[in-house]
């Protein structure tokens, strides 16, 4: 299959390096508003370059990767909706929610499959959790506890255009939380703050984050995120059940040390980066890409699936926002349509 690549940052040359590595795909052409980036790239990987996304829609491909910035995303896959092209997005869709609810309508007004990029779903842990709060084996789940901590935050003009730090970073674990448990949120609460740099603050912005959701079956989610994270990068869930409790992303890895004499455990070494903690999830995800590319399977993860994380990240904005005292949002509050 010949693949166009949009974007060629860090994960857009992470995605490129992946896609290039599948049996499926014979050819990869790429681009990027910075032509010396996507040159370069294009160099190193022996990919082909084109100029913008016209001519890359124009020359043929059979599938399209979207891995630019934000404000990008939703006039990119506007682009490959009307080409009839099939799509993977990395998330956010859209900056507002005005625009994921419009992407939304586009999506289920076309035959067009559009692969939306929550790599989590891929990942063997969450999958596992899914799987067994399925099953029942956990018993009824009465709580579930996600996290998404960086170990360092990013470089303070991403801050500006991420859309906050629950549209940015805990979007995944809102996704990941629908996901394992095939329940959708009712109503959020959450509470921010700030004690690092001051472009967080400049930007409107916390780096650290905290939102309390309850699920529409009474479970209870605990969500929290920073972009301050010394020990490393950590991203987990635990579901907590009547009868047992499984947790995704404990392992040797585990970016914490026990208090505890004598205790050894984790034994590392931890991860750095979410590109190191989930390369086996964005492997797999790709993968998965080429299968719906093909036909040969559906999108594991559509607009609409991502417009409901939206609308959930949305929901906690609006909460934290209200002052120190904030306030719990319905869902209902939050338009789906």
């Amino acid at each position: 299959m010949r693949i166009g690549l949009v974007g060629v940052g860090r994960i857009g040359a992470f995605h490129a390096s992946t896609l290039l590595s599948l049996d499926a795909v014979d050819t990869l052409v790429i681009s990027d508003a910075d032509q010396v980036a996507a040159k370069r790239v294009a160099a190193e990987l022996g990919a082909e370059q084109v100029a913008d996304v016209d001519t890359m829609l124009a020359s043929g491909v059979d599938g399209l990767v979207i891995a630019a910035a934000t404000p990008a995303h939703a006039p990119l896959l506007r682009q490959a909706l009307a080409a009839q092209v099939p799509t993977f997005c990395e998330k956010p869709v859209a900056r507002t929610l005005d625009e994921t609810l419009e992407l939304a309508r586009l999506e289920a007004a076309s035959a067009v499959p559009v692969h939306i990029g929550f790599q989590r779903r891929f990942d063997a842990g969450y999958r596992e959790v899914r799987r067994a709060i399925g099953a029942g084996e956990l018993g009824f789940v009465h709580t579930i506890r996600a996290n998404t901590h960086d170990e360092m935050p990013p470089h303070a003009s991403y801050i500006p255009t991420s859309g906050g730090i629950f549209r940015d970073c805990n979007v995944h674990d809102f996704d990941a939380i629908r996901f394992v448990t095939g329940q959708e949120v009712e109503s959020a609460y959450a509470t921010g703050g700030n004690k690092g740099e001051r472009f967080f603050v400049d930007a409107g912005d916390v780096d650290s984050g905290a939102a309390l959701l309850r699920l529409v079956d009474g479970t209870t989610c605990l969500v929290s995120s920073t972009r301050y994270n010394g020990a490393g990068h950590d991203v987990r869930l635990e579901a907590m059940g009547s009868r047992a409790t499984l947790t995704a992303g404990l392992d040797d890895s585990l970016a914490m040390r026990s208090a505890q004499d004598g205790v050894t455990f984790p034994p590392g070494p931890v991860h750095r980066t979410f590109m190191d903690r989930f390369l086996p999830a964005y492997v797999a995800e790709l993968t998965a890409f080429a299968d719906v590319v093909r036909g040969e399977r559906p999108s594991p993860c559509t607009v609409a699936d991502a417009l409901q994380a939206f609308r959930v990240a949305e929901a906690c904005d609006r909460s934290w926002r209200e002052g120190r005292e904030g306030r719990v949002v319905p869902m209902s509050e939050v338009p789906d349509r």
